[in-house]
C-alpha cells in the first residue's frame, strides 16, 4: 500500500514537473536587410545605330530607257545643276525632230491660212467674193492655227522628254548610295543614286517596343562613335516612327545630333546612350527578390512584430545585380536580401545589424 502511494507520489511530482515547463523558442532566423529608398537615376540604355544625313534625297529618271553613263559614285560631292547619269537619248531625238516638223508645218499652213482670209476679207469688201468663200477661209485660219497650238505642245512635251535623259542634281549633297550601273534598262522612279544633303545628321535607332516607354522623349542622347568613343556628340529625339516593324517589332529613332562632328561621318556606327525613367521605382539588390504564385515577390519586415510577410510586387527593371521596383514596396520599408528562400510568412527574423 505505502509503495502505491509512493509511486503515485511521484508520477504526480513528474506531471507538475513537466507540466510547468517554458515552451521551447520561437525559430528566429537572422536575416541582412536593405531600407527601401527611391532610386536616384534610371538604368542606362545602350543601343548601336548609324549616322544619316537628316536630309536624303533618291534621284531617278522620269521616263523608261538604257542608261549609258552614270558620273558619279559614293562620296562624291555634287552640285545643283551637275549631271548624276545619262539614258540613251536616240528615241527622245527622234520624237523631238519629228515634233519639230510637224510644228514647222503647221506654222506654214497657217501663214497660207492667214493670207488666204486676208484676200477673202479684202475681196468680200469689194464684192468679189462670197460669204461662203469668206467663211471656209475663216474656218481654215482657224484649223491652222489650232493645229499651230497643238504641234507645239506636242514640241514642248518632246522637248522635257528629251531632256529627261539626263539626270541632273537639284541640290548639293554627298552621293551615299546607288542603284543602277551603266548598261541597264532602267524605269521611271528607279532610284540611280541617293543624295545626303549637308542639313544636318541624325542618328537612328532602331529601339525596341519593351524600351520605348521607359525613355523620355526629352532625355539628352549621349552618342559616340563606336571604333572611337573619344569622338562624340549630343543630341535628342526628332522623329519616332509611328509603326514598329512587323519583323524585328522595333521602332525606328532618329536622334538629331547637335554640333555634329565631321570625324562621325555618314554611315558611321554610333553607339547611343540614354537613361530609362525610373517613375518613383525602388531600387533593391537581386538577391531580395523571389516568387509568389510566378509573379515577382520580396519578404517585408514588421518593424514592431519583427515578422515577415512575402509581397508580390512590378519591376520595371532586373539584372544580375539589382532590381527596380515599381509597385509592391513603399519607401523606408524593411527589404529582406539574403536567405529569402528559406523564410515562411509569419517568421521571427532578426537583423544582422541596422537596417540600411
Amino acid at each position: 500500500m505505502k509503495s502505491v502511494i509512493v509511486c503515485a507520489s511521484l508520477g504526480l511530482v513528474l506531471f507538475v514537473c513537466v507540466g510547468a515547463s517554458a515552451p521551447p523558442p520561437p525559430d528566429i532566423r537572422p536575416v541582412r536587410t536593405v531600407v527601401a529608398a527611391a532610386s536616384a537615376e534610371g538604368e542606362p540604355v545602350s543601343l548601336t545605330g548609324h549616322v544619316r544625313s537628316r536630309t536624303e534625297e533618291n534621284l531617278a529618271f522620269r521616263i523608261d530607257g538604257r542608261m549609258i553613263a552614270r558620273q558619279v559614285n559614293v562620296g562624291q560631292v555634287v552640285q545643283p545643276g551637275d549631271v548624276i547619269a545619262k539614258i540613251d537619248p536616240q528615241p527622245q531625238q527622234d520624237s523631238l525632230r519629228a515634233a519639230e516638223a510637224q510644228n514647222q508645218a503647221a506654222q506654214a499652213a497657217l501663214h497660207e491660212a492667214a493670207n488666204t482670209l486676208e484676200r477673202q476679207t479684202s475681196l468680200l469688201q469689194q464684192g468679189f467674193t462670197t460669204k461662203a468663200q469668206f467663211d471656209a477661209a475663216e474656218r481654215a485660219h482657224l484649223s491652222a492655227k489650232a493645229e499651230v497650238d497643238s504641234t507645239a505642245a506636242a514640241l514642248h512635251s518632246a522637248e522635257d522628254q528629251f531632256g529627261y535623259t539626263k539626270l541632273v542634281a537639284d541640290s548639293s549633297g554627298a552621293v551615299i548610295a546607288t542603284g543602277a550601273e551603266a548598261g541597264e534598262v532602267v524605269r521611271a522612279g528607279q532610284t540611280i543614286v541617293t543624295v545626303a544633303h549637308d542639313d544636318g545628321a541624325d542618328a537612328v535607332f532602331d529601339v525596341p517596343a519593351s524600351l520605348m516607354r521607359q525613355v523620355s522623349p526629352d532625355a539628352l542622347i549621349e552618342i559616340a562613335l563606336t571604333d572611337d568613343p573619344s569622338v562624340h556628340a549630343v543630341g535628342h529625339v526628332r522623329e519616332v516612327a509611328p509603326q514598329a516593324d512587323p519583323v524585328t517589332r522595333s521602332y525606328q529613332v532618329k536622334v538629331g545630333l547637335t554640333e555634329w562632328p565631321k570625324a562621325m561621318r555618314l554611315g558611321a556606327t554610333v553607339t547611343g546612350l540614354a537613361r530609362m525613367q525610373v517613375a518613383g521605382g525602388i531600387e533593391l539588390p537581386a538577391t531580395a527578390l523571389t516568387t509568389t504564385d510566378d509573379r515577382p515577390a520580396v519578404w517585408i519586415v514588421d518593424v514592431k512584430t519583427q515578422q515577415v510577410s512575402l509581397r508580390a510586387v512590378e519591376l520595371q527593371r532586373q539584372d544580375s545585380s539589382s532590381i527596380v521596383v515599381t509597385r509592391g514596396v513603399e519607401k523606408g520599408e524593411i527589404v529582406v536580401t539574403a536567405g529569402v528562400h528559406a523564410l515562411r510568412p509569419g517568421q521571427n527574423v532578426r537583423l544582422l545589424g541596422a537596417a540600411q
